[in-house]
């Protein structure tokens, strides 16, 4: 029986609504050792910002971070999955569309979330990037 996306995801993501500053959301990556934050409009997924959203997208562009809002940064195209579906099907989107994380939703609400770190210690946990995952960030 194929695995399912729910058997690999890791639950309760960290959400913000769309006009938490980018401050907020950098705050929540570093003091909860994460690298994504997902953005909803009520309950409703609406976009995910990474720490690489906020460097490039909002440091290196000089905006003033305690006042933008996520909305004006995250990316809103967002790859999602169900989860109960295959998570080698989810797989396959994370190569073709070169992403490193896919929120699982349920009608549009966030319940889970996918990484390349979740799937690295689900499909081999002796490997380099399941040991990188597990490890405490440097503080």
């Amino acid at each position: 029986m194929p695995q399912k996306v729910r058997d690999v995801m890791s639950p309760d993501p960290v959400t913000l609504p769309e006009e938490a500053t980018v401050v907020k959301a950098a705050k929540l990556v570093r003091d909860q050792g994460i690298g994504d934050v997902l953005v909803v409009r009520g309950d409703q997924l609406t976009g995910l910002v990474t720490d690489r959203d906020i460097v490039v997208r909002a440091v290196a562009e000089g905006r003033d971070v305690s006042a933008t809002p996520l909305a004006t940064l995250c990316t809103s195209d967002v790859i999602t999955a169900d989860p109960d579906q295959d998570a080698d099907e989810v797989i396959r989107l994370m190569r073709e569309k070169a992403v490193r994380r896919v929120p699982v939703v349920v009608g549009g609400r966030p319940v889970g979330i996918v990484t390349l770190g979740d799937l690295a210690l689900e499909r081999d946990p002796a490997s380099a990037l399941s040991d990188i995952t597990v490890a405490p960030p440097n503080s």
